[in-house]
Parts: structure tokens; C-alpha cells; sequence
């Protein structure tokens, strides 16, 4: 695992799902590491985890085990992230925090590094990860913004239950068995397991993900909108977005409708600026009924966009339909991918 050219890596929430991802990730892309630092809560520490071939044994996070450690990834939940990012940054650190506690600071730069890279040089210390619905989107709009402008977006998600955590899985397999076997069941987790009340996911879809804002918008629906807005740095860009959670364990599904900003662009053409975009895989033949479901996606880091269509009405306006697993490039890969770029452009 010693590389003597590394960097000192911490994990911070390291036993949780992302955390898991992240270091299979690390693992997977042979980042460069000379010391490896994993966190979590109390609970979880003790708890001894493989790291390319060797075990490594969680700590509890404080803001001394920090020292020496030259980029941290947290996955914990946004009041760890707000506690202890400082910390790490006074200590030396470079802070990728994949929680919102951190998205809308003017001052912290959102990022995917295949959309707004550059905004990297900026960072003070903390670089936020955007939410997982976001990235998926934005990954696929920008080659096309870039070229066409972009007016107008408006997109309905399609989100699996791992977003909510893994007790959230558990009560939806839970639910699909009891309900299979005829035998009854208490909602305990989804939409929200801090609100007054909880719906079975089994069969069943919520219209609700995150609280309601007093617009009637969720926070998640906010969150995209207002993070679409400044990973892209179109203010004033038209964004509307209405998120639903579906029995899916892993993947997440959208339908976009977007609305160029000029130019005669056809759905052929669109296709060829997708199909050699980064992070995008273009998996669009209705002839053959080619298209992206979170079935196929589960594993892998890019995202996939099919179903790409003009809108019959606005010459403008065109449809298509992108999935990505939200556990990759929704949250472990974008944050190893900050990393890789901080060294790429020699920040850290």
C-alpha cells in the first residue's frame, strides 16, 4: 500500500456506504497513498478494515488525528463535516466533503471535475461535493451548454432507496417480503425518517425526498436547483426539479428536458457531442430498445444518457434520460476524481 512518492489520505465516516465506496475506489484507481487514516464515530471505531491487502484499524475522528494528513474525504453527515473540516484544513489538510454542510459557501467551490475542473484553484481548504443527482445531471449537460448555451432545465428523478442509507435498503426489503408473504409491516424510515410521517417504499412510489421548503419545493429539489446553478455559473439559469424515491436499491434515474440557448441542433448531432463527452456513456437505439437502467449502471463510475429526443412543440427543447449510480459518481468516484485533479493540477 506504501507509496513513498503518496500522499497521507484520511476517510472520515470510513465504515459507512460511501466511506466503503470510496476506499474500494481508492483501491480500484491505485491512488497514490503513503498513509492511510480511517475515521468514524465512536461506535464504529476499533473495527479493522481491508486496504490492499493489509488491515487497518478505524480510529475515533478528533481534530488531532488530522495532523500530517494532506487530503480527507468526508462522508458523515453535514454536523461531523461542520465540526471537523475546519480542524482538518488548520492542520494542512485539503477537505473534500461530500455533505451539504458546505455546497452553497461562496466561498468553497462545488465541483465535477468534468464540468467545472478549474474552480479547484480556488478552494480555501474545503471543496464540496455536489449531491449525487446533481452531478449525474450536470455531467450530461455541460458538453451541450458549452456548445449551445443552455436556457432552461426541468428534470423529474427516479432515486434509489441507498441514497437514504442502508437501513433504509433493509426496510424496503423488509417491506417487499412481508408484503409478498401477505404478513403486515410499519414504515419507519422513508420519505424522511425525521418527519411526522413514514410511507412503505415496496411497491410504491414517494414524491418526496428531503423536507418541504416553505415553496413547496423538497430540500433536495432545491438542492439541485441551486447547486445546477453554481457548478455551472448561470445564475440566472431556468431550473426546476421535482425528486421521487423508487423501490430501487442502487441507481438513479432522470428524465431532462432542456432548452438550448440558440443554434440548429439535431438529435443526431447530439448524440456524436455525448458520445465523445467525459464521464458519459451513450447507450441510445430504440430500434434495438438500447437504453440506461440503474440495473446496469450499479458498479460503474460513468453516466449513462439515452432516449435522447427533440421536443415536438419547441425548437429549442430536447428530452433525454440519464442514470448513474448514485454511490459512484453520485458521491465516492466525484470525490476520489477531486483528488485525482488536485494532484493533476498540482494543488496538493
Amino acid at each position: 500500500m506504501v507509496k513513498n512518492n503518496g500522499l497521507h489520505i484520511a476517510v472520515v465516516g470510513a465504515t459507512g456506504a460511501v466511506g466503503q465506496q470510496m476506499l474500494k475506489t481508492l483501491e480500484e484507481r491505485n491512488f497514490p497513498i503513503s498513509k492511510l487514516t480511517l475515521l468514524s464515530s465512536e461506535r464504529s471505531a476499533g473495527k479493522k478494515i481491508l486496504f490492499n491487502g493489509e488491515e487497518i484499524e478505524v480510529q475515533v475522528a478528533k481534530p488531532e488525528m488530522f495532523e500530517g494528513v494532506n487530503i480527507a474525504l468526508f462522508s458523515a453527515g453535514g454536523s461531523i463535516s461542520k465540526e471537523l473540516a475546519p480542524e482538518a484544513v488548520k492542520r494542512g489538510a485539503i477537505v473534500v466533503d461530500n455533505t451539504s454542510a458546505f455546497r452553497m459557501d461562496e466561498n468553497v467551490p462545488l465541483v465535477v471535475p468534468e464540468v467545472n475542473e478549474e474552480a479547484l484553484r480556488e478552494h480555501n481548504g474545503i471543496i464540496a461535493n455536489p449531491n449525487c443527482s446533481t452531478i449525474q445531471m450536470v455531467v450530461a449537460l455541460e458538453p451541450i451548454r458549452k456548445l449551445y448555451g443552455l436556457n432552461k432545465v426541468i428534470v423529474s428523478t427516479y432515486q434509489a432507496v441507498s441514497g437514504a442509507g442502508a437501513a433504509a435498503i433493509n426496510e424496503m426489503k423488509e417491506q417487499t417480503k412481508a408484503i409478498l408473504d401477505g404478513n403486515e409491516f410499519k414504515a419507519n424510515i422513508l420519505p424522511v425518517k425525521g418527519d411526522k410521517k413514514h410511507y412503505q417504499i415496496a411497491f410504491n412510489a414517494v414524491p418526496q425526498i428531503d423536507k418541504f421548503e416553505e415553496n413547496g419545493f423538497t430540500f433536495e429539489e432545491m438542492k439541485m436547483i441551486n447547486e445546477t446553478k453554481k457548478i455551472m455559473d448561470m445564475p440566472q439559469l431556468q431550473v426546476a426539479a421535482t425528486c421521487v424515491r423508487l423501490p430501487i436499491e442502487t441507481g438513479h434515474s432522470e428524465s431532462v428536458y432542456f432548452e438550448i440557448e440558440q443554434g440548429s441542433l439535431s438529435v443526431a448531432e447530439l448524440k456524436e457531442i455525448l458520445k465523445s463527452s467525459p464521464g458519459v456513456v451513450l447507450e441510445d437505439n430504440p430500434a434495438e430498445q438500447l437504453y440506461p437502467m440503474p440495473a446496469n449502471c450499479v458498479g460503474k463510475n460513468d453516466v449513462f444518457v439515452g432516449r435522447i429526443r427533440k421536443d415536438l412543440d419547441n425548437e429549442l427543447g430536447f428530452h433525454m434520460w440519464v442514470v448513474s449510480d448514485n454511490l459512484l459518481k453520485g458521491a465516492a468516484w466525484n470525490s476520489v476524481q477531486i483528488a485525482e485533479s488536485l494532484i493533476k493540477l498540482g494543488l496538493v
